[in-house]
């Protein structure tokens, strides 16, 4: 009997972490199978408390161990990263437990990047909100189409990610970020 040996490349990327909506979804895609799995770091790691703690890295570290283990990955497969910040701490955390020389950081295009971001379509329109077809090369555009639609849709709010220090030059959210702020000097 002859056993193959099947040696998989897993591509992991995210989306949604530069949007004012939503938390940030993370997706593992194998090239080798088509397979594809996600899960998301929630809205609150963006809030001003766990996002200025950088609690997301945590989060993120969390979840990329979950997909991988999911989709039963051996210590010796490759797993190319988005070289984005929000896994510097997974990769370090990967090379740890994996041969160091099969994690790598990369730009992810493609199949990986294409099914990521339609994840994070799904997941923002289940909150009622309709995104612009082009909001890939608009980003101001995209920022400010979702601010206004968090105004008329008010109740939504707790779904923006209020932890940028920018954010407190929009009157919308200057009371939320001093409420946050206030209960965070309590704690």
């Amino acid at each position: 009997m002859i056993l193959a040996c099947i040696h998989l490349t897993i591509v992991i990327d995210d989306a949604g972490s530069g949007d004012l909506l939503f938390g940030v979804v993370i997706g593992a895609y194998n090239l080798d199978n088509d397979e594809f799995r996600y899960d998301v770091i929630d809205v609150k790691y963006f809030q001003l408390k766990l996002f200025q703690s950088k609690e997301y890295l945590n989060e993120a570290t969390k979840i990329v161990f979950s997909l991988l283990n999911k989709m039963n990955i051996l210590s010796t497969e490759d797993i190319f990263l988005c070289q984005g910040y929000l896994f510097e701490k997974a990769v370090d955390e990967l090379r740890k437990k994996y041969v160091h020389s099969h994690i790598k950081t990369i730009k992810v295009i493609g199949k990986p990047q294409e099914y990521v971001e339609l994840a994070y379509l799904d997941e923002i329109r289940n909150l009622g909100y309709n995104p612009l077809e082009e909001r890939q090369d608009k980003r101001a555009k995209s920022f400010f189409h979702m601010m206004r639609w968090l105004r008329k849709n008010p109740e939504m709010i707790k779904y923006a990610k209020t932890g940028w220090p920018r954010l407190s030059k929009y009157s919308l959210f200057r009371s939320i970020i001093q409420k946050e702020r206030r209960t965070r000097q309590k704690s």
